[in-house]
């Protein structure tokens, strides 16, 4: 291979020093103004500061200089606006100075649609002759400071020009992290409200998984605690500390799997039923099938509650009496159970397909995190996640069926009418699983599967529209 000339080499680095010595200049010396020039300057650019008291600023690196707004406006053609909306006014005078240059506008409110336009689309009202370009809002100064690596690398760029907006997400690759081009300026506002969003996805999964939490609880105390005590006169609260919650977890963890995949199930039976893939959902299924990576994240973490409280179970006062009891009887009564295979079975099989089912489980969890995902392409995603997903419900359901054996519809079992809480668990999981079997029959799964690659099926035309364009064909 030929190696470049000394000239070609010395062009190219040339270049690249060039680009590291263009200057930026900042408006405004506080913590995240600091902090994104100083990291500007460690990255090799020239950086000035714009001050209103240029004389009082501190807590600067030794090269930057910290000057008036108006002289370091004339310092550099790129200016990042580190100023709260409501000190933007004083540009405005220096309107003659800004024209043609490119504002980085980087603020954020203290709370959604907190005006009627965006920050960065009033920045260009003030100023009508400057390119705007809004980004690095969803960085933080502590970001800066302690490196990408601890926080998001994503920016968020948007700007009517596209000279500015890929000026500046060259100045985003340089400094580490991802720019992400949203567009026009009309995007800001999203992007304005992105960091005041809490937990956009996980409210609604959160808000379930609470009103379910609360349901079997109640439920639980009905029938292992009050009841008892309505009838027996025992006293069983100390079940609050472990039993309750034993029998809890279990039935939301499954419930919560299951209602991963009951929106897609739907969302078939939807496309079945209108004969195309070109029509909306609705909002509401449209939000649940966005909310199913929470879903299975909070399943997966009251699973793993269910496997930590039922590890400690042996070690439990009630369970060592229990079983203490049962040898000192048998002693004294000089009889001992025989050894039944079938319960042995029942019991293995039950642990067995516990233990198989939170495998899948975890399984699912970590191939659902960024940094895994983005190692499988899209084919091997789908079959974890769907295959093996309703392999998991499969296991995790059979787990409950075998726990329940014998007793599952003994009348015993019953207080004040009410079944065991497992039983309840297990009503929405075994229709999901109904629901999916009658749709990988071939009567099904064909068409829906025709649907998907874009056939819809044609409705009759009726004889007006058929008389109005000429056509006579039914």
């Amino acid at each position: 291979m030929e190696k470049p000339s000394l000239k070609e080499t010395s062009f190219a680095t040339n270049m690249n020093s060039s680009h590291k010595r263009e200057t930026v200049c900042v408006f405004g010396t506080g913590d995240f103004g600091r902090s994104l020039g100083n990291k500007m300057f460690q990255c090799g650019y020239s950086v000035v500061f714009g001050s209103r008291n240029p004389g009082l600023s501190g807590l600067r690196p030794q090269g930057i200089e910290v000057l008036s707004y108006a002289e370091a406006a004339q310092r550099s053609d790129l200016i990042i606006i580190a100023i709260h909306r409501e000190h933007y006014n004083f540009l405005t005078e220096l309107a003659e100075k800004l024209q043609g240059k490119i504002l980085v506008d980087i603020s954020n409110n203290l709370k959604i649609n907190q005006y009627p336009e965006s920050n960065a689309e009033y920045l260009a009202e003030l100023v009508p002759g400057a390119k705007i370009v809004k980004a690095f809002n969803t960085i933080s100064a502590w970001a800066l400071q302690s490196g990408t690596l601890d926080a998001s690398r994503q920016v968020f760029v948007c700007g009517d020009d596209k000279e500015s907006k890929q000026r500046v997400m060259d100045i985003a690759r340089t400094l580490g992290f991802t720019p992400m081009d949203q567009g026009s300026l009309k995007a800001a506002r999203e992007i304005e409200n992105y960091p005041l969003q809490l937990f956009p996805m996980w409210k609604f999964p959160l808000y379930l998984s609470a009103a379910l939490c609360i349901f079997y609880f109640v439920y639980c105390l009905l029938r292992e605690v009050i009841y008892p005590y309505v009838h027996e006169g025992k006293d069983n609260t100390f079940f609050l500390a472990i039993s309750i919650p034993n029998r809890i977890f279990p039935g939301l963890a499954l419930n919560l799997l299951a209602l991963v995949y009951l929106p897609g199930i739907i969302a078939a039976i939807l496309q079945l039923y209108r004969g195309t893939k070109y029509s909306h959902f609705p909002n509401w299924l449209d939000h649940w099938m966005l909310c199913r990576k929470q879903l299975g994240l909070i399943a997966l973490a009251f699973a793993f509650l269910h496997v930590m409280y039922t590890l400690v179970i042996p070690i439990r006062y009630y369970v060592r009496w229990r079983l203490s009891s049962r040898v000192i009887n048998q002693i004294k009564t000089n009889n001992t159970d025989p050894f039944n295979t079938t319960n042995a079975w029942l019991s293995d099989c039950y642990v067995a397909l516990g233990i198989l089912g939170f495998f899948l489980f975890v399984l699912l969890g970590i191939t659902s995190l960024p940094s895994v995902s983005n190692t499988v392409n899209w084919r091997e995603f789908r079959f974890i996640q769907s295959k093996l997903g309703y392999l998991t419900l499969i296991l995790c359901t059979t787990h409950t069926l075998v726990y329940g054996g014998k007793r599952f519809l003994s009348p015993s079992i019953l207080r004040w009418h009410l079944p065991s809480v497992y039983v309840l668990s297990l009503i929405i999981p075994c229709t999901v699983l109904v629901l999916k079997f009658i749709l990988v029959m071939p009567c099904f799964d064909q068409p829906l599967t025709r649907i998907r690659q874009g056939w819809e099926r044609k409705s009759r035309v009726s004889k007006k529209a058929q008389l109005g364009n000429g056509n006579t064909e039914v």
